[in-house]
């Protein structure tokens, strides 16, 4: 049996996790690197002792992950002259990294048998200057204060003031305190008198129930149930099934995508997933599967996450069709343009220009069209300008109908407010009316101008439902979102439909319109998405494919419509899908899930955990609570592609538009 080299494991942890994750202690850094952890954990362990993971050590207890040790650690501010309480010694690690910093350690544990552990592991490992003590740590250890600074290892409903009291002017205490037994938030609090303490939140966390006088009561201690060994074993196990189940490749240009065609087979629809809308990675990795697809299977089109009318001027660009009148508006100019308007989606549009002039003929070229709804002024212009070209009277009552909507066109979120709550009238029968209107005009789709037609009848349907979706707004975010995706859904059918039996798409959206909502906490409430409805419309002919990262930079602002920023990712939370594909230790991967080699990692994955997923806003601060959310992976996509570290995508500014030769959909117009 191979022997584990447990220092080069260590020191992978420090400079790989620790140190990206945000520990800046050298200090701190330079004592774990000298405890050895795995003299800490059971023999059953040891072999996991250096993943950032908390492990069991028996009596319920768990030994903390390194990085909320390392963490505590840097918030007390050791020096080498403190001395320090430990409340919550289990099985020593902590008192023995803190006793690599301060003078002297003393550390309470309430349970015997590892309270006995521990005084022996840290005399036989040479820690002189660790003092263990079983008893309430609640109390503290009144004998050797007042201490320089005291570290509670336990999750309390408040901060004991026997430790309050035994803390020295100046003296810092680190603790999780929480009304629920379950969750904390880590609370750092320097005393400056008598009676003056300062109190700073320092993030959630997640410890075991502080028992004692001034804790939760013993009956509460089961509260958080501990894992076992062979739990524990089959968690940590799950990097290294995902390591031997993943197809690792080194550059998105010289990515083997054969092994995954194969996987996609006779696949109808093929959706690609992001996990935010800038991120650089992500374009270009599914512009070079949609290229794969063009290809090698004969893909008819590609449908975006992005308005109809702004979509189609790339349309009109990839497929060389030639406009009467060029547009007279700007596309892509409403917030966010960064998420399309930048050189890695000019880079696709550019060569699908070229491929289908090349191996395309004019009838059957490979469209590009947007499936979303907000373009609401812009469609309305759409079918104004068709009908001012092939019916000026037709024009003039559609100008009279759309005129509801008029005052409107600065905010239009504003008039479904304005609507529902009397002050405005709802312009739902203008805009119907003109719906139906557009659809009888099917005779003109075998003319000239057949192709002009579905573009404004497309518009037609966007203007009814972009109003009904504004006007849904204001009953719920659900309701809202179900009208959005049913319409992006609607969308993507009636394109099969022109395109005819057997037509084949690819749709880029960001994954959470992609992964199937039924295997998200979203569809427990109710909420649907594209695809989920393709699920059940398509079944096996759709291959879904998410994507997925671990730390980086991202294109993306604080706000709606405030400025784009490039703004740092976070490395991944624990109990996340995107920290198990972190510890895999490879920098980028293909991870089958519904056609893995290794049928075991699907069911090893299905139990929920968390999903990171960043839009157009990103807030960083409050990350847990603004952009993870619990799913199923396996259940949501076919196929997983990582990229460990990411960058931002490269915007495309107006002034770069028209700098470009030969002139493309995002060039402004000249007037």
């Amino acid at each position: 049996m191979q022997r584990v080299n447990f220092e080069v494991q260590r020191e992978r942890l420090i400079e790989s996790e620790l140190r990206n994750l945000g520990v800046r202690d050298e200090v701190v850094l330079r004592a774990m690197r000298v405890v050895p952890r795995e003299e800490f954990v059971t023999e059953e362990l040891r072999e996991f002792a250096y993943r950032n993971a908390p492990l069991p050590i028996g009596s319920g207890q768990t030994i903390s992950q390194p990085l909320i040790v390392a963490h505590m650690a840097e918030a007390l501010d050791l020096k080498p002259t403190d001395r320090v309480l430990e409340v919550g010694a289990g099985s020593g690690y902590a008192a023995a990294v803190l006793s690599r910093i301060a003078n002297e350690v003393y550390a309470i544990e309430r349970h015997a048998d590892l309270a006995e552990a521990a005084a022996e592991r840290l005399q036989r490992l040479g820690y002189d200057n660790v003092h263990i003590l079983c008893g309430d740590g609640t109390r503290g250890w009144p004998e050797h204060a007042p201490f320089d600074a005291i570290l509670v290892s336990a999750g309390g409903p408040g901060v004991p003031q026997a430790l309050l009291q035994q803390l020295r002017i100046g003296g810092r205490l680190v603790i999780p305190v929480g009304a629920e037994k379950d969750s904390q938030q880590l609370l750092r609090v320097t005393r400056h008198g008598d009676d003056q303490f300062e109190r700073e939140e320092l993030g959630p966390v997640r410890f075991v129930p502080l028992i004692g006088e001034a804790g939760w009561q013993e009956e509460d201690e089961q509260a958080l149930p501990a894992m076992s060994t062979a739990e524990a074993k089959a968690r940590l196990s799950l990097p290294e099934m995902i390591r031997e189940a993943a197809e690792p490749f080194s550059s998105i240009d010289t990515a083997d995508l054969q092994p995954l065609l194969k996987r996609i087979g006779d696949a109808r629809i093929v959706l690609i997933g992001e996990a935010s809308h800038g991120t650089s990675e992500f374009y270009r990795m599914r512009a070079e599967i949609t290229k794969a697809l063009l290809e090698q299977k004969g893909f008819d089109f590609v449908a975006v996450e992005a308005d109809w009318p702004d979509a189609y001027r790339i349309h009109d660009f990839v497929t060389h069709r030639q406009r009467d009148e060029p547009h007279d508006w700007e596309a892509f100019a409403r917030f966010p343009t960064w998420m399309w308007r930048n050189h890695e989606v000019l880079d696709f549009i550019h060569w699908l220009r070229d491929f289908n002039l090349d191996q395309r003929s004019p009838e059957r070229r490979a469209g590009f069209y947007g499936l979303d709804l907000y373009s609401l002024f812009t469609s309305i212009h759409c079918v104004l300008d068709y009908l001012d070209r092939v019916d000026p009277a037709a024009a003039a009552v559609a100008r009279e109908r759309y005129g509801c909507l008029t005052p409107w066109e600065g905010d239009p979120a504003t008039y479904g407010r304005a609507a529902l709550s009397g002050q405005y009238r709802s312009c739902e029968t203008e805009v119907v009316q003109m719906l139906r209107d557009m659809a009888q005009r099917r005779a003109e789709a075998a003319v000239k101008n057949g192709e002009d037609l579905f573009d404004a009848q497309l518009n037609a349907q966007l203007v009814a439902d972009a109003e009904r979706y504004y006007r849904l707004m204001y009953y719920g975010s659900d309701e809202s979102w179900n009208h959005r995706d049913t319409h992006m859904f609607d969308t993507l059918k009636r394109l099969l439909d022109r395109y005819g039996s057997g037509s084949k798409a690819v749709v880029w959206e960001h994954n959470s319109h992609l992964g199937n909502a039924a295997a998200t906490q979203f569809g427990i409430r109710g909420q649907l998405n594209v695809g989920q409805l393709c699920r059940e419309e398509f079944g096996d002919a759709v291959y879904a494919i998410g994507q997925g990262t671990d730390h980086g930079t991202v294109a993306a602002a604080s706000e709606w419509e405030a400025p784009m920023q490039v703004k740092q990712v976070r490395p991944s939370i624990p109990d996340s899908y995107e920290r198990l594909m972190h510890l895999a230790e490879m920098d980028a991967f293909f991870l089958p899930l519904t056609k893995s080699k290794k049928p075991s990692l699907k069911s090893a994955l299905e139990p929920a955990r968390l999903e990171r997923a960043i839009g157009v806003i990103y807030r960083p601060d409050t990350e847990r609570q603004s952009h993870y959310f619990h799913a199923s992976l396996p259940h949501q996509f076919d196929e997983w592609i990582w990229f460990d570290e990411t960058a931002a995508v490269d915007p495309l500014t107006t002034q770069q538009s028209a700098e470009h030769e030969p002139p493309h959909p995002f060039a402004v117009v000249d007037r």
